[in-house]
C-alpha cells in the first residue's frame, strides 16, 4: 500500500472518531432564567429586541435557538462553538444588565459602531442565516438607538445614578 493510501485511510478513521458524540461541544443553551438580560434593566424597543433576537442572539447570549445540522458534523461544532465563546466573550446580552455602567455605555458605542460599519452579524454567519441579515434602516435603527441608550448610561453614570 502506497503512502498516500496509507495517510488516506488514517484521516479518514481520524475524521470518524471525531463524530463520536463524546467530541462535540456543549450547545450553547442555559436552562437559567435571563435575570441579567439586557431588557431587565435597559429600555429595549420591541423592534430592536426582535433585530437583536435574529441577529445577534445566537452568537452573543447564552441561548442559541436553533443548530442547523451540520453543527453535528467535526470539527464544524468546535469552529461554531469557538465563535459563540468568543462572541459571548466580547458581548453577552443574556449578562448585560450585571455589566458595570462603564462597560455598557463602551458596549452601547460599539454596537453602534458595528451597525454604522454593517460589521455584524458576521458575513460566514450571514451565508446560511438568512433570518440574521439587516436592513439598512434596521442596522440605522440599531446604531441610533445604541447611540442614545449610550448617551443615557454615560449621562446617568457622571450623575452618580444606576441605569
Amino acid at each position: 500500500m502506497n503512502r498516500w493510501k496509507k495517510a488516506g485511510i488514517v484521516f479518514i478513521i481520524i475524521f470518524l472518531v471525531i463524530q463520536i458524540p463524546a467530541f462535540t461541544p456543549e450547545k450553547n443553551n442555559s436552562d437559567e432564567e435571563p435575570v441579567d438580560d439586557i431588557t431587565a434593566a435597559y429600555d429595549v424597543p420591541m423592534d430592536i429586541l426582535m433585530h437583536l433576537y435574529n441577529a445577534c442572539y445566537d452568537c452573543h447570549s447564552n441561548y442559541t435557538k436553533a443548530y442547523p445540522w451540520y453543527y453535528h458534523i467535526q470539527p464544524v461544532s468546535w469552529w461554531m462553538d469557538w465563535h459563540i465563546r468568543e462572541g459571548k466573550k466580547e458581548l453577552n446580552f443574556s449578562e448585560f444588565a450585571a455589566y458595570a455602567p462603564g462597560k455598557v455605555a463602551r458596549k452601547y458605542k460599539e454596537i453602534e459602531e458595528m451597525m454604522e460599519k454593517k460589521a455584524m452579524p458576521l458575513k460566514s454567519y450571514l451565508l446560511v442565516h438568512d433570518e440574521a441579515k439587516l436592513s439598512d434602516d434596521e442596522y440605522r435603527d440599531i446604531a441610533v438607538w445604541a447611540k442614545k441608550m449610550q448617551e443615557d448610561v454615560s449621562a446617568k453614570a457622571n450623575a452618580g445614578q444606576q441605569p
